[in-house]
């Protein structure tokens, strides 16, 4: 059963939707950047009524200032007591529910790993975190060179270079880039992430052509489970994906 809930956090009143279901474990998903609850393409919707078609309780909501909800938005730095109002409010509305899996992608992912513990999130998964931007507005140094890669080996690219029509510049700034090391180390967010996430269980779910996914593989240096989705949509919208990401997310929350 969906059913459409407001619920209040710091004086402002969220929008939320629950796909109810009888099992235990549910799963929270919480919307990056300034997406609303339902995902890009109605894919979150769409996994939600997947899943709780399984079984499993399912919570969506727009945090302060996006969609429905009230507020300002102040940005996924800001976004803790949304997701714990979040989780009172799954709890309250599902009382079966005794354990949450969080779920999110992008920069709800990030925000996932730093106010998960506040919030009462016993596990999470995180799809291509966001650990920031490329300082030089190019991709990490692991897409220009895979990018290059293919370039390579197409004739076609090698009689665009010939006539002209390919930014050399361009070409030779990426190639300086490609050259240095991937290692981003040192990365503010990486490692505020990693101390939060100390002793939590988690996996994240990488799209493995995707440009955030290829700086967050780069810059984070702590292993763990990583499980890559061959595609380069940041919002797993490829055929196959839904499935991949699905399957993936009944595994965490077995």
């Amino acid at each position: 059963m969906r059913e459409l809930i407001s619920f209040p956090c710091e004086g402002d009143t969220l929008a939320g939707t629950l796909d109810d279901a009888p099992r235990s474990t549910g799963l929270l998903i919480v919307s990056g950047g300034n997406e609303i609850r339902c995902g890009a393409h109605r894919g979150m919707a769409l996994l939600a009524a997947e899943l709780a078609g399984g079984g499993v309780p399912v919570f969506r909501f727009d945090r302060r200032g996006i969609g429905d909800s009230d507020g300002h938005n102040h940005g996924y730095a800001e976004s803790g007591p949304d997701i714990a109002a979040a989780v009172q409010s799954f709890r309250t509305l599902a009382p079966q529910v005794k354990r949450i899996v969080g779920f999110g992608n992008c920069d709800a992912a990030t925000a996932l790993a730093l106010f998960h513990r506040d919030a009462g999130i016993e596990s999470l998964v995180l799809a291509n975190p966001w650990v920031g931007e490329e300082h030089d507005g190019l991709p990490p140094a692991e897409a220009i060179r895979s990018h290059y890669a293919d370039r390579v080996k197409d004739p076609k690219q090698w009689l665009r270079l010939a006539t002209g029509s390919i930014n050399i510049g361009k070409v030779f700034k990426g190639l300086r880039k490609a050259s240095t090391a991937l290692s981003d180390t040192g990365n503010p967010i990486v490692e505020r992430m990693a101390a939060a996430l100390e002793g939590t269980p988690h996996r994240f779910l990488l799209a493995n052509r995707d440009n955030t996914a290829i700086r967050f593989a780069g810059a984070w240096p702590y292993g763990g489970d990583k499980r890559e989705c061959s595609t380069d949509s940041h919002s797993f919208a490829r055929p196959g994906d839904a499935a991949w990401l699905a399957a993936q997310l009944r595994e965490a929350l077995s």
